[in-house]
C-alpha cells in the first residue's frame, strides 16, 4: 500500500502499510509484520472497499423444486444466433424427444448443434443445408 522511511532517536525504521481497516493496521516495520490498534478517526481511502453480499443460484434452494417448466409438445425451434446450416439431422415426420439433435448450425467459425427443447412430430422444415439464417429465425416446426 504506502511505504515510508522514518528515523526514531537516530535509528532507521521501513514502515509500509499493508491495510487499515477500522480500529487495526496491518503493518511491515523493517520486514516484520505487527497488528496496530489505530486510535481517532482513521482517514478513508481514495478507493471505496467493495463489498458485495453472497450470491446463491437458484439451483440451490432445494432439489425438489422444478427449475423449468416441462417441455410442452408443439412449436418452432429458432435460430439461438446467426450463421449458416451446415447439416439438417431430421426430416419431416420423425418423432422427435427432448434434447435430441436437430441441425448443426455453423457460427463464427464453429460447429454448434441445436437440439430439441420439445417432443413431438416433425411438421415442417423452414431451411435447408447452405441456408443463412438470423437469430430468430423459425428453423423447425414440432406438433
Amino acid at each position: 500500500m504506502k511505504k515510508f522511511k522514518f528515523k526514531i532517536n537516530e535509528n532507521p525504521y521501513e514502515v509500509e502499510i499493508i491495510s487499515v481497516d477500522d480500529t487495526t493496521a496491518e503493518v511491515h516495520v523493517n520486514g516484520n509484520s505487527y497488528k496496530v490498534d489505530v486510535e481517532g478517526s482513521s482517514m478513508q481511502s481514495k478507493t471505496p472497499k467493495l463489498v458485495r453480499s453472497m450470491a446463491v443460484p437458484s439451483t440451490d434452494s432445494s432439489p425438489t423444486i422444478m427449475k423449468t417448466s416441462p417441455p410442452v409438445g408443439g412449436g418452432t425451434i429458432k435460430s439461438p444466433l446467426p450463421g449458416a446450416i451446415l447439416a439438417i439431422h431430421v426430416k419431416i415426420g420423425d418423432k422427435i424427444t427432448v434434447g435430441q439433435k436437430l441441425l448443426t448450425l455453423e457460427a463464427m467459425k464453429m460447429e454448434n448443434n441445436i437440439n430439441s427443447d420439445k417432443e413431438g412430430k416433425v411438421s415442417a422444415i423452414k431451411v435447408k443445408k447452405g441456408d443463412t439464417v438470423m437469430e430468430g429465425d423459425a428453423l423447425i416446426v414440432i406438433e
